[in-house]
């Protein structure tokens, strides 16, 4: 009787830590209570510079989300790094048309970088829907855009549809595209 007591006991504690664990990784949207407004000022900076004045800039804030959870300190097993994930070579070309993007590390240039690589990823999009064009441009800041253009191929149409394209995408890439489209309230 004992041992059974110990045995639903240690069970039950188990239960309780992993539903708080659980809970602790939740996405929950961008515009829910649930998020500060660290790096908002730069967001709203950057999306308006390279998106224009009409667009959503929170897009970029779940992405960071889904890149690092708005960590600045945080590096991928493969080298990336800052609030937006990206790799020192791919701000070193960024920098050769943007010199005064000044430091990798700096969540300011950083973020600056970021949305403007999904700017130069979103110009090459074409025969897609604005909405299909930004989920694309995603997987292709994830997954990188030459993945994005075979998988394109594959389903064999002229119209870039994210639909029809996700499905020869890494697993990976779908949820990344996934838990930015949630964080934004999507299902």
């Amino acid at each position: 009787m004992h041992f059974q007591h110990f045995i639903y006991t240690a069970i039950l504690v188990f239960l309780l830590s992993t539903q708080n664990a659980v809970a602790r990784f939740v996405d929950h949207p961008v515009h829910s209570s649930q998020w500060t407004d660290k790096y908002d000022r730069y967001f709203k900076k950057y999306s308006k510079r390279y998106f224009g004045p009409l667009f959503d800039w929170h897009w970029f804030k779940a992405q960071a989300i889904a890149e690092s959870t708005l960590n600045n300190d945080a590096v991928s097993p493969v080298g990336a790094r800052g609030v937006m994930q990206i790799m020192p070579s791919t701000f070193d070309d960024i920098i050769k048309k943007n010199p005064h993007f000044s430091q990798l590390d700096l969540p300011k240039w950083n973020i600056a970088a970021g949305i403007y690589y999904n700017r130069s990823i979103y110009r090459k999009i074409k025969n897609s829907s604005a909405q299909d064009k930004l989920y694309l441009t995603f997987a292709s800041y994830n997954a990188g855009y030459g993945r994005i253009i075979n998988a394109s191929k594959r389903t064999g149409k002229k119209q870039k549809d994210w639909g029809e394209i996700k499905k020869y995408l890494p697993k990976e890439t779908r949820g990344y595209v996934r838990r930015i489209r949630k964080l934004m309230g999507e299902s």
